[in-house]
């Protein structure tokens, strides 16, 4: 691959990753909105236009009166109201397909032109099966609110971000491959940097799915005290209701005392990386990881504090995704020491 090659290569993967997180972003206003259950069926050709007079705009609010989420919470909503709710839901799908599209029509270009490696092509089949079956989680995440219990699934909704953070991650790691291939002999794996920065990477993506959980069950609303949980360091009681992950004070309890050993795993990486030999571009992406769980673990406080605003509910997601995608980076160039990794 040429000079100009890579680097369009590399600025269309980039615009796909944009677009993917863009879609995180939507998606959590979507949740904290209450918008999830507003489009009542999948239509993906059809579905890409909205309702465009009032006509329409009537079915579409009639359908959705068809279903639980209506009848059960929403039964005082107007067709004003309904729109509101209708257009976040109708935003995330379509940035769906706006993604496909970026994705696959350059995809198809780069092919017939071979500007691309078997690696790469394999790499991005890969990619393109991710987002198809993140697609298809969705609707199953919609599907599961579509019933007498009008709450999507935590399980589902769990999933769903899961499978968007591999999709990001598969993206970027591609990216940091073509931009910054790997160069035969200088692999590091023996000094525990790599260790740590696995396990960092590792333990902030389950730090993400246990926010899922508290999204799913609204715990966010529960205990808005801190560091204390109605005036108890272990709620035992509240943990006796039912099955422990169907509960939402247990769940909350897990990710507000889980995000302090992923903040130690973080200090602990940056200080092995500060006081040690490292490349000028480890270091630097360990001081960008050090600082986002800082800022994080500072949103994540105020946000349980105020019960969940809408504005610190979607920075702290945005947070995490950022969180995500510099663990990986720093994992991707800890593995390497060498003069390139110098500039």
């Amino acid at each position: 691959m040429t000079g100009n090659h890579k680097i369009a290569v590399v600025n269309w993967l980039y615009s796909g990753l944009f677009l993917v997180v863009a879609m995180v972003v939507i998606g959590g206003i979507t949740r904290l909105t209450g918008s999830g259950l507003s489009m009542v069926e999948w239509q993906v050709i059809s579905g890409a236009i909205p309702p465009l007079n009032a006509e329409e705009w009537e079915k579409a609010f009639d359908a959705y009166k068809q279903f639980p989420e209506y009848q059960k919470m929403n039964y005082h909503l107007t067709l004003s109201g309904f729109k509101g709710i209708f257009w976040w839901e109708y935003s995330h799908r379509l940035a769906g397909r706006i993604t496909g599209l970026v994705f696959i029509i350059p995809f198809i270009y780069f092919l017939w032109k071979k500007r691309l490696s078997k690696l790469e092509i394999k790499n991005l089949i890969f990619i393109l099966f991710l987002g198809i079956l993140q697609g298809a989680m969705g609707w199953f995440m919609v599907k599961s609110g579509l019933i007498n219990n009008p709450h999507v699934s935590h399980f589902r909704l769990a999933a769903h971000l899961s499978l968007a953070l591999l999709l990001i991650g598969s993206i970027q790691w591609l990216i940091l491959k073509i931009k910054y291939p790997d160069l035969k002999g200088l692999i590091c794996w023996e000094t525990i940097r790599f260790p740590l920065a696995t396990l960092c990477l590792l333990l902030i993506f389950i730090q993400v799915v246990l926010g899922a959980f508290v999204a799913g069950l609204k715990s966010g609303y529960y205990h808005n005290t801190f560091p204390l949980m109605n005036s108890q360091l272990i709620p035992w009681d509240s943990f006796a209701r039912g099955d422990l992950w169907d509960n939402g004070s247990f769940v909350q309890f897990l990710h507000r005392w889980f995000a302090w050993i992923v903040f130690g795993v973080v200090v602990a990486t940056w200080l092995k990386i500060r006081t040690g030999y490292c490349t000028l571009r480890v270091r630097k992406y360990s001081n960008y990881l050090m600082l986002m769980a800082l800022v994080q673990v500072i949103l994540g406080i105020s946000t349980l504090i105020l019960a969940v605003p809408l504005s610190l509910g979607v920075a702290h997601q945005i947070t995490a995704v950022i969180l995500f995608s510099l663990s990986l980076t720093l994992l991707y160039h800890v593995r390497h020491c060498g003069e390139f990794a110098f500039t």
